[in-house]
Formats: structure tokens, C-alpha cells, sequence
């Protein structure tokens, strides 16, 4: 199950977000978006779990749930939609 992971702190890593979801059972991986440019976190991640009783049980464990005084959105990612390509001129 792909997990989507919001309203994360900018200092969340991707360990710190494993070791939340962890609490539910196996991670695949998990890893916070940064920004190209900067490398700095953009506040969300994926989680990938094998198995779909413990991704429902952790979105459902965690999504509310503070941290560091932001309160995390957690969902079922949604298939990523294809974006016309930017030409940066």
C-alpha cells in the first residue's frame, strides 16, 4: 500500500518517517520530498507498506496525529498524474 504523508515538520527525515510507521508494521520504504534546488523538505512523503491491513491500520493511527506541533494528513496516495513537461528556458 502507498501511503501519502502531509503537514509533516521541514525537519522530519526519511528514518524519522519510517520509524513512525513502524508502530504499524513492516515499511518497504519511506521517503520525504525535498526540493531540487534547495534540498530542503517540501513537509511531505510516501510510505510504502507491504501489507494492506497494516497500511489501513497506519493511516488510520497516524492521520491527526501531531508532530513537533503540526498536525499530519495521512491518506492512500493516489495514483501520480502525468504532467505536461516545463521547458525552462
Amino acid at each position: 500500500m502507498n501511503i501519502y504523508v502531509g503537514n509533516l515538520p521541514y525537519s522530519t527525515t526519511d528514518g524519522d518517517l519510517e520509524r513512525l510507521f513502524e508502530e504499524f508494521g513492516e515499511v518497504a520504504s519511506a521517503k520525504v520530498i525535498v526540493d531540487r534546488e534547495t534540498g530542503r523538505s517540501k513537509g511531505f512523503g510516501f510510505v510504502e507498506m507491504p501489507q494492506q491491513d497494516q497500511g489501513q491500520a497506519a493511516v488510520q493511527g497516524l492521520n491527526g496525529r501531531e508532530v513537533e506541533g503540526r498536525t499530519m494528513k495521512v491518506n492512500e496516495a493516489r495514483p501520480r498524474e502525468e504532467r505536461p513537461r516545463r521547458n525552462r528556458w
